[in-house]
């Protein structure tokens, strides 16, 4: 079973970018989805969960407004529309997956049943 995220790149301060985690060999149908981001130097911050239903979403502060999280049960991924892009969003961006609901995503001790890998998101000023 494995989790691919994609769609990191190098975007101009104020723009968009939308990455997507996909689940392989198992469904996202149970599972919540969250994704986290790791600057150089820095410790890893949740930015946003949805629950296994999509019922619920949470996002840090750092991005609530600018920043969307969907779920697409056929594709069996989770997307992350990001707008408004700042350099400080610059990061490694990865998906993890747990059993129905976010918890406590953002606590350091919070643990997945599944990770992604990275994708690098590069924001210019």
């Amino acid at each position: 079973v494995q989790l691919q995220a994609s769609g990191g790149g190098l975007v101009q301060g104020g723009g968009s970018l939308r990455l997507s985690c996909a689940a392989y060999e198992f469904s996202l149908d149970d599972y919540a989805i969250a994704w986290f981001r790791q600057a150089p130097g820095k410790e890893r911050e949740g930015v946003s969960c949805i629950s296994a239903r999509g019922g619920f979403t949470y996002y840090a502060d750092s991005v609530k407004g600018r920043f969307t999280i969907s779920k697409d049960n056929i594709k069996n991924a989770v997307d992350l529309q990001m707008s408004s892009l700042r350099p400080e969003d610059t990061a490694v961006y990865s998906c993890a997956a747990t059993y129905r609901a976010c918890g406590s995503y953002t606590s350091k001790t919070w643990v997945a049943d599944v990770w992604g890998q990275g994708t690098q998101v590069t924001v210019s000023s």
